[in-house]
């Protein structure tokens, strides 16, 4: 789901029997995914975000409050949690203070149902970046780990190109 004014994707996955779910990214307009939730008649278990630019935290907290399910983030991140000001420079709300509520370490599992989720730390875009892989449905979350072009404003990393193989690797093995 594109949303807010950056239209960064959000993504909802969930377990069709369980109704269990997670949210990944839930950057802003929080109404929309919480009606998505609603019609699904789904249960959020965990609020994943990716990295903690604000297109993509923005609205874990209103998430997280009416859902009370917990934030989970790379805590290499903590650094990049979006100030007060950050929304303004591209016309969204400040997020104010975003808690998080567990860290998401390289190779932890998320489980929702039937489902599960490995984390992958991915530094590159920000130094917490992290994927998600999905291997019983053979799907990757990658968000800017594969897009070099998000890569360019940052000063040269030696960890960019080792997490583009490992993500491009899960990308081809889901085919």
């Amino acid at each position: 789901m594109p949303l807010g004014p950056l239209q960064c994707n959000c993504s909802i996955l969930g377990d069709e029997k369980s109704r269990e779910c997670i949210v990944v990214d839930p950057g802003a307009e929080i109404e929309e995914i919480e009606q998505v939730i609603a019609e699904k008649q789904l249960k959020v278990t965990h609020i994943v975000i990716t990295h903690a630019h604000i297109d993509h935290i923005g609205g874990a907290m209103k998430l997280r409050a009416s859902t009370g399910a917990p934030i989970l983030m790379n805590e290499a991140d903590l650094e990049q949690f979006p100030s007060r000001h950050a929304g303004k420079m591209v016309a969204m709300e400040s997020p104010g203070k975003v808690i998080l509520d567990q860290p998401l370490r390289d190779q932890d599992k998320l489980k929702f149902g039937g489902i599960e989720a490995i984390a992958m730390h991915t530094p590159g875009h920000t130094s917490g970046s992290s994927c998600l892989y999905l291997p019983s449905e053979k799907k990757l979350i990658a968000r800017h780990a594969l897009c070099r072009q998000h890569w360019t404003h940052r000063p040269a990393r030696r960890d960019m190109d080792a997490s583009c193989a490992r993500c491009m690797a899960l990308f081809l093995h889901c085919g």
